[in-house]
C-alpha cells in the first residue's frame, strides 16, 4: 500500500523526475483536461545535460499518475452538449430530408 507521500503530486515528481534531490522543478503548465475535466499538472525537470517534462493527471482517488484517468473505470458518464440552435436546425434539415 502506499503512503499518501508516494501518492502526492510532490511524490510523484520527485520520483519521476528528479533523481538527485538537487534537480529543480518547476511547473510550466496547470489546468483541466476537456474531456473529463480531470487535472493535469506539467512539471520540467532541469539538469546539466538535458531537459525532462512530464505531464501528471489527478486521479479520483486523490493520487496523481503520469496516464490520465480512465472515465469508464470511474463510471463518470459524459452526456454530449446539446447541439446549438443553429446546428439543430440544420440537423432538423438534414433528418426532414432523408424522410
Amino acid at each position: 500500500m502506499k503512503t499518501p507521500v508516494e501518492e502526492s503530486l510532490r511524490g510523484v515528481i520527485e520520483k519521476w523526475l528528479t533523481p538527485e534531490l538537487a534537480t529543480p522543478v518547476r511547473v510550466t503548465a496547470f489546468g483541466r483536461t476537456r474531456m473529463d475535466g480531470a487535472r493535469y499538472v506539467c512539471v520540467e525537470a532541469q539538469s546539466q545535460s538535458d531537459v525532462r517534462a512530464l505531464y501528471f493527471f489527478r486521479h479520483g482517488d486523490g493520487s496523481w499518475r503520469v496516464y490520465p484517468p480512465d472515465q469508464r473505470a470511474t463510471g463518470v458518464t459524459r452526456y454530449p452538449r446539446r447541439p446549438t440552435s443553429s446546428a439543430s436546425s440544420a440537423e432538423s434539415a438534414r433528418l426532414a430530408a432523408t424522410t
